[in-house]
């Protein structure tokens, strides 16, 4: 029997943070019951349903593998717990294992945290074939928590050109960088340097590599005319910077649109999900991807995702009808 989507939305809204795992379940779950359940669930959390977007934070954290994402993690983590006491929820998303599809490594063993801690939710998933950095599902899994959790991040498996797809699903994003890798000239040889909200040089500790990789990553900025803001941390006990890195994420998502960032989110999440179950059949029937677009930008600001896809397929089904007489 499949699970109540409403019911545990419902929980979810309520801030009953044990819905998690249900939750979750049903979202990638790809049976059809539960995937009814858990359209059923997201429209129990859309900004229509809940009279504003779910209050929190979804942060983004992608970089290059090795940067040290994962363990910046743990003392933003620590910090955020101790210090600041808030919910956290963590969506991990790793490279697939070819042979049996699922996650390779884990992130829930290389995050630190008390698995006591029943304010603190750690999932990872595999990315599977999607070249964008997340697995399916993971921005509505985001949403979906954020009507519970105060803060959710999204840690990606890796950054790139065809790896920019988190900036879509989340509010704000912290690209980590490793001093003396050579990061920063590949960012701009990969032209995403326009992605990050935040930039985070690690191992800190280092000293004049840290430094030098700052001062080249904010020139980098500056010549883009941004002030993006770029951090120098360190995880190694005592941390370094980890408070600083915190406050600036509460400053970014103080100062962004979140509704006018999460509406062009769904809009995206929307066309993926039309594309990957229709094709560019399906696009082409609607006119081609700037006509789905225009009707996406006519619907309702505060419709979910579920039923943008739903508009779509509606719109779909109406263009594909013969015509009558």
């Amino acid at each position: 029997m499949s699970a109540d989507g409403r019911a545990i939305g419902a929980r979810l809204r309520e801030g009953d943070l044990s819905a998690a795992p249900a939750a979750l379940n049903l979202l990638e779950s790809t049976a059809p019951a539960d995937r009814e359940q858990a359209t059923a669930l997201m429209r129990v959390l859309s900004p229509a349903a809940l009279g504003h977007e779910p209050p929190g934070h979804i942060i983004g954290v992608t970089g290059p593998p090795g940067a040290g994402k994962s363990t910046l993690l743990s003392a933003l983590l620590a910090h955020w717990r101790s210090q600041e006491h808030l919910s956290v929820a963590l969506l991990a998303v790793d490279p697939s294992s070819r042979r049996s599809g699922g996650s390779l490594l884990g992130d829930r063993a290389r995050i630190e945290h008390d698995p006591s801690d029943r304010a603190v939710f750690i999932r990872s998933t595999a990315a599977g074939e999607r070249l964008g950095g997340l697995a399916a599902g993971t921005r509505t899994a985001a949403h979906a928590l954020a009507a519970a959790f105060d803060v959710v991040v999204v840690e990606t498996v890796g950054v790139g050109q065809a790896e920019t797809e988190v900036a879509e699903a989340v509010d704000t994003v912290v690209v980590v960088v490793q001093p003396g890798s050579g990061d920063s000239l590949q960012f701009l040889k990969a032209g995403i340097m326009e992605v990050p909200d935040i930039l985070a040089v690690t191992k800190a500790d280092t000293g004049q590599p840290a430094m030098s990789a700052r001062r080249d990553l904010t020139a980098a900025m500056r010549s883009l005319g941004t002030d993006t803001p770029v951090l120098a941390v360190s995880s190694l006990p005592p941390p370094a910077g980890i408070t600083e890195l915190a406050q600036a994420l509460a400053a970014h998502r103080a100062g962004c649109e979140v509704a006018a960032r999460r509406r062009r989110g769904r809009h995206a999440g929307a066309l993926i999900d039309f594309a990957a179950e229709h094709g560019n059949r399906g696009l082409r029937t609607l006119g081609g991807r700037d006509a789905a677009q225009r009707l996406l930008a006519a619907l309702p600001d505060d419709l979910g995702e579920a039923e943008m896809v739903a508009a779509l397929e509606a719109a779909l089904a109406e263009a594909s009808s013969p015509p009558v007489g």
